[in-house]
């Protein structure tokens, strides 16, 4: 149904995703109205599919930008920071800036929203960098330092900037890494594609060529007295998340 949905303009696509309710939050909607995605996919930049964007990485699918965005909206509020990790392209990176950092803001306010995009390929660093400096407002963000790119390995968070109200994963990770949920603030939460353990179903219809294998979204959330809450939510078919490539 998604590839429907697919636009010859930024606005038909964003539009037609809201058409069909695959994006439902009018601030999601809004925030990716905000990017021009043709920044960031290399071709096709408004076909509702993943791209390879090089060094075995993909930028998701915009209906999976959206469906990340709502399932962590309510932790995206003028002034959150936030973690995004296994950065990429840089595109979901600006969108969650446009949902945390307020219209005008300077850099001076300590309350002030944040989001660092973490990626352990250096070229992805630099794609990011570069394609964000594609609009004005993305070279805006980069230079008050509202929105940074670092190069580090992202299955150990960033601890340098913790707590953070959301943290997002763009990449299968191994397991449900501990340190990432320490890093979350109280209340806050990580939206996390994880390689699970197939069940004999999954393994029967995987030879029938039926499924998405053992990748799950997780929704895990800290509460505000510290206690965490996990949730499997939906298949997905991530890239891993891995060591760099050497």
């Amino acid at each position: 149904m998604a590839w429907y949905c697919s636009g010859s303009t930024n606005t038909e696509l964003v539009e037609n995703l809201f058409k069909a309710e695959l994006i439902k939050n009018e601030r999601v909607k809004e925030a990716m109205l905000g990017v021009d995605r043709a920044h960031y996919a290399p071709s096709r930049p408004y076909f509702d599919s993943p791209q390879s964007i090089g060094h075995g990485a993909t930028i998701s699918a915009p209906h999976m930008h959206g469906h990340a965005c709502e399932y962590l909206i309510d932790h995206l509020y003028p002034g959150a920071r936030v973690l995004d990790i296994g950065s990429g392209s840089g595109y979901l990176t600006h969108v969650l800036a446009n949902l945390v950092i307020k219209p005008g803001q300077t850099g001076q306010d300590p309350n002030q929203g944040r989001v660092i995009g973490i990626d352990h390929i250096p070229e992805l660093v630099d794609l990011a960098r570069s394609n964000m400096n594609k609009s004005k407002e993305g070279q805006r963000l980069q230079q008050l330092g509202l929105v940074q790119f670092i190069t580090g390995d992202g299955r150990l968070g960033w601890e340098a900037e913790a707590p953070y109200d959301a943290i997002h994963v763009g990449a299968a990770a191994e397991e449900m890494h501990p340190v990432l949920i320490e890093q979350l603030r109280a209340p806050g939460r990580l939206f996390i594609p994880v390689e699970s353990e197939y069940t004999a179903t999954e393994t029967a219809l995987s030879y029938l060529g039926i499924g998405h294998g053992g990748q799950w979204i997780w929704v895990v959330d800290k509460k505000a007295d510290g206690s965490v809450q996990k949730e499997k939510v939906f298949q997905v078919r991530y890239v891993p998340l891995t060591d760099a490539p050497r």
